[in-house]
């Protein structure tokens, strides 16, 4: 992106999209999008509405930090900062896994489970998507989160006061700092990875997310046998 060009909304969008496709990230429009929303402040309607309109050089050279970022597969959402998550957003950052999309089938199913719950346990909690999902949405229940990294803890606290959920929170290895507690349901979404597969994985997760969120020992399954014989 030269400098001395007069870059409007809708060539800039173009140029990255081409851009990025060239080093591989899919969706490289969509993409361009959120990182131009971030860098203008306008939100994806108002891209739209302005296509014709150029890029001042504050929001030219924000711009181009994060499109350089993402050109070395850093995750999107780290780039932004945040993940939405069951209607929620929450901060992310290379200490947690990203939240997927797909693990809110687990909350689901979680929330069809809990009728009467007076306490809910939440291992491995990462970022506190799963528990803080549910904390919004069982009012009643006592809801406890554990991991075993201080610093995923930190971002876990920071996310529950940021929607507005009440969780405890406690550091160690599985069932480690809870022992003698009983709880009405524990969920956890383990590592599940063959440790054999992880070199295979997408940049964006091989190289950004913890390898702690991701190796699921020789099989991927590791820590569910572990979980099973202990719950």
């Amino acid at each position: 992106m030269a400098h001395t060009e007069i870059w409007t909304t809708l060539k800039v969008l173009n140029w990255t999209r081409d851009y990025l496709t060239e080093k591989g990230v899919e969706n490289a429009r969509r993409e361009a999008e959120w990182l131009l929303c971030a860098a203008t402040g306008l939100d994806r309607v108002g891209l739209y509405l302005n296509f014709e309109r150029p890029l001042n050089e504050a929001e030219l050279a924000s711009y181009r930090g994060m499109v350089a970022r993402r050109s070395r597969r850093e995750p999107l959402q780290h780039i932004l900062g945040t993940q939405e998550f069951c209607g929620l957003e929450f901060e992310v950052c290379p200490d947690v896994l990203i939240p997927r999309h797909d693990t809110e089938t687990l909350v689901t199913e979680a929330l069809a489970r809990a009728p009467g719950a007076r306490s809910v346990l939440d291992i491995g909690t990462g970022s506190g998507c799963i528990a803080i999902a549910l904390a919004r949405q069982l009012s009643s229940a006592a809801i406890t989160a554990s991991d075993i990294s201080g610093e995923a803890l930190a971002v876990a606290r920071r996310n529950a006061e940021r929607n507005g959920a009440t969780v405890e929170f406690v550091q160690g290895s599985l069932f480690e700092p809870l022992v003698g507690r009983r709880f009405d349901l524990i969920v956890s979404n383990p590592p599940y990875i063959p440790s054999a597969d992880i070199a295979g994985l997408e940049p964006e997760v091989r190289e950004w997310d913890p390898r702690g969120a991701l190796d699921g020992g020789l099989d991927g399954l590791d820590l569910y046998r572990i979980l099973i014989s202990l719950g």
